[in-house]
């Protein structure tokens, strides 16, 4: 294991030590023009009624198949952290082999927590095998949302608050998911931030934050070359965006270039004649908006034609990636499961983040003998909600790995006592959330828990906080008073295991946070978002949804979001992006710019060193971030634009290349609807967090 752990740093190392080497793609076996041109002829070979079928889906997870040509129905399965087993739907059984396990992999938003672009890659590709095992062609991930509000019920099924690091990890993930043959979604387009009556909910957000903040993942995952896009439940300038032209034809395939098969959320138009006309291809679960599509082509208000193009760009992505040509299920994957699993394990490794240690951690076992642990989350695992919900096997416990790190030195104690806890050598204190799809969550904790986790720290200075949550939570109330934090994410299956060797040092830890941890709600860019006189639920709205009345989420805040917020505010965070603390320390030296001028088409070259002057082996992300010194629009205060994660021996240093192209220079100008450059001074900083800065040099860019 210890080999696969330093493989996939050096790995990492070599993809990430320069910006465009992050990059992987996919391309098809078959090419766009090539499956566009059978799809165009079998199309024209059927019936209005067979085209209207496959641009329908049916029994609730599957593309239509057409049965004369011999193509069957094909199964669609979520979601982004492994393979949602569903042999049923609504009591519906479906013809498929049914699947007997899958990986519960850790949640996206910890996958993001280790900036390793090349574990990314691994992670999706082992998803990727384990549909192929269960007949899914088509995976409806992965999810990756921008984290806007710390209270968005889906937090943990994508990647993080800055477009760079989402597109980064996307990237890697369509690729890796993509060559074991499986379709990527990439969801959900767009704009798509809150849970709360999500399908009632209208964003309104600018043109410049849509290009410059919301559909840089989407931008990454196409150029990567994902095959399918998910459109999402939520209206977009006062319009549904599945049956938006402006969102689906006008940026999504036009402005992003996006040429395969989109499809809707489930149940999530209403309009078939906006559906037909919008760009969209395929209806989910079945055709309830376009199912009087013959009334409209009767009408004249539709073309035959259109009907055609959905159904031509639904087999184009099909044929390109040879889904008819295969057998549906692939059993030699079978033997992949203990791979897939290290992979896990390596993920929740890495993605760890560590807080806060006031010299608290690792635990020192040769003077500690008896460590209580107690609260949520110890005998039951924390776990997304929803349709990302992925059951796992050989799962593992807080409470069954640390027994089996530390042996009898663990006592679990769910209510302890003043003197149990005052007794103990030190105490494991959890908490968290169980976050899901279908609602928003408070960033609050329970009062109750507050309190709770207060009075353990009252009894025994040595206590450790330990956070199991899909996201940011308040920990305010208690933060300064324990001696150390770590925020665990939903670790998945095995995660725990990693758990606990961070406890005892076993593995150094490594995350860092991908969001900003605010000290209140209220301090944060979508604060307000809830309308007046309303409050959060908990649970599926299920019809109340439906009847709530539309309302706005005003994106006041417009390209301002995460760090870039709370700099522009000057708001102090209780813990900024890209922050994570390890057990060694690390020294920066020797930035380097070799031309402190450069023509606006020349990438600007960069190195840094790094030196590991602690005493253990342990790994650092160094951070690279441009400031536009002057710009005839507002900008934030800083701009992630590259990263490199690297693994260090005690003692050892290394010198790491960046290259940053004009994307890293540039913005969205809305009088211009493109992308632009305006020439002067940028400052190039590299910092251990988007707040702790650690040289900075600037760079003068010239037409």
């Amino acid at each position: 294991m210890k080999d696969f752990l330093k493989i996939l740093f050096l790995q990492s190392t070599i993809l990430t030590g320069a910006l465009f080497s992050m990059e992987k793609s996919f391309t098809p076996a078959v090419s766009f023009e090539a499956a566009s041109e059978r799809a165009d002829s079998i199309v024209q070979q059927l019936t209005l009624d067979e085209k209207l079928s496959i641009i329908g889906g049916v029994n609730h997870f599957f593309i239509h198949g057409l049965e004369r040509f011999g193509f069957p129905d094909l199964y669609m399965a979520d979601a982004t952290q492994g393979v949602h087993i569903r042999n049923t739907y609504r009591d519906q059984t479906f013809e498929i082999e049914p699947m007997e396990r899958s990986t519960a992999f850790p949640c996206p938003l910890l996958l993001a927590a280790t900036w390793n672009t090349e574990l990314a890659y691994q992670y999706a590709k082992a998803v990727g095998e384990e549909c192929r095992l269960g007949g899914v062609s088509v995976l409806l991930g992965p999810g990756l949302n921008l984290y806007r509000i710390s209270q968005c019920g889906r937090n943990f099924e994508y990647f993080g608050e800055d477009p760079f690091l989402v597109s980064q990890m996307i990237r890697n993930y369509i690729s890796g998911l993509q060559s074991t043959g499986t379709i990527g979604t990439l969801k959900h387009f767009v704009a798509n931030n809150t849970d709360f009556f999500r399908r009632r909910s209208n964003s309104v957000v600018s043109e410049r934050a849509l290009h410059e903040l919301y559909t840089q993942g989407f931008r990454a995952g196409i150029e990567a070359g994902a095959m399918a896009v998910m459109t999402s439940y939520n209206l977009v300038n006062g319009e549904w965006s599945g049956q938006s032209r402006d969102v689906i034809h006008d940026v999504l395939r036009n402005k992003l270039g996006f040429r395969w098969m989109v499809m809707t959320d489930w149940w999530s138009v209403w309009d078939g004649e906006k559906v037909i006309e919008s760009g969209q291809d395929l209806e989910m679960p079945g055709p309830k908006a376009v199912q009087g599509a013959k009334d409209l082509l009767n009408a004249g208000k539709i073309e035959e034609s259109d009907i055609d193009r959905m159904a031509s760009s639904i087999l184009t992505t099909l044929f390109a990636m040879g889904i008819y040509n295969r057998l549906p299920v692939d059993h030699s994957y079978d033997e992949q499961f203990p791979e897939h699993e290290k992979i896990a394990l390596q993920t929740a490794r890495e993605g760890i983040v560590l807080l806060k240690n006031e010299d608290m951690l690792p635990i020192p076992l040769k003077t500690v003998r008896r460590i209580l642990i107690t609260g949520e989350y110890v005998t039951k695992n924390a776990t997304g909600g929803g349709s990302a919900y992925v059951e796992g096997y050989n799962t593992v416990t807080v409470l069954e790995a640390l027994k089996g790190e530390f042996g009898d030195k663990i006592i679990y104690d769910p209510n302890p006592t003043e003197k149990v806890i005052e007794e103990a050598d030190m105490v494991l204190v959890n908490t968290g959330t169980s976050d899901s799809e279908g609602w928003d969550r408070p960033f609050d904790l329970p009062d109750s828990t507050n309190q709770f986790i207060i009075y353990c720290l009252d009894h025994n200075p040595k206590s450790v906080v330990i956070v199991h949550s899909g996201g940011g939570i308040n920990m305010s109330p208690w933060q300064a008073r324990a001696g150390a934090i770590l925020h665990t994410w939903y670790k998945g299956q095995i995660g725990n295991v990693a758990l606990a060797e961070i406890l005892s040092g076993k593995t150094n830890p490594s995350g860092k946070l991908p969001i900003t941890i605010e000290k209140r709600f209220e301090d944060s860019p979508g604060y307000g978002y809830i309308p007046e006189g309303e409050q959060l639920y908990h649970d599926w709205p299920r019809e109340k949804e439906y009847e709530h009345p539309v309302y706005d989420v005003d994106y006041k805040e417009d390209i301002f979001i995460g760090y870039r917020w709370y700099e522009h505010k000057k708001i102090a965070p209780l813990y900024p992006f890209g922050h994570g603390l390890s057990y060694t320390q690390f020294e920066y030296t020797n930035l380097d710019i070799p031309e402190v001028q450069v023509k606006t088409d020349t990438p600007v070259r960069v190195s840094v060193q790094i030196k590991n002057i602690g005493g253990r082996e342990g790994a650092e992300t160094v951070q690279l971030y441009v400031r536009d010194e002057a710009c005839s629009l507002p900008r934030p205060e800083k701009e992630l634009k590259a990263f490199a994660k690297v693994c260090l021996q005690p003692g050892e240093r290394q010198t790491l290349f960046f290259e940053l192209g004009k994307d890293a220079f540039a913005f969205w100008h809305p009088d211009l609807k493109d992308w632009t450059v305006e020439p002067g001074v940028f400052a190039i900083m590299i910092g251990k967090s988007s707040q702790e800065i650690v040289l900075e040099k600037s760079v003068t860019v010239v037409d």
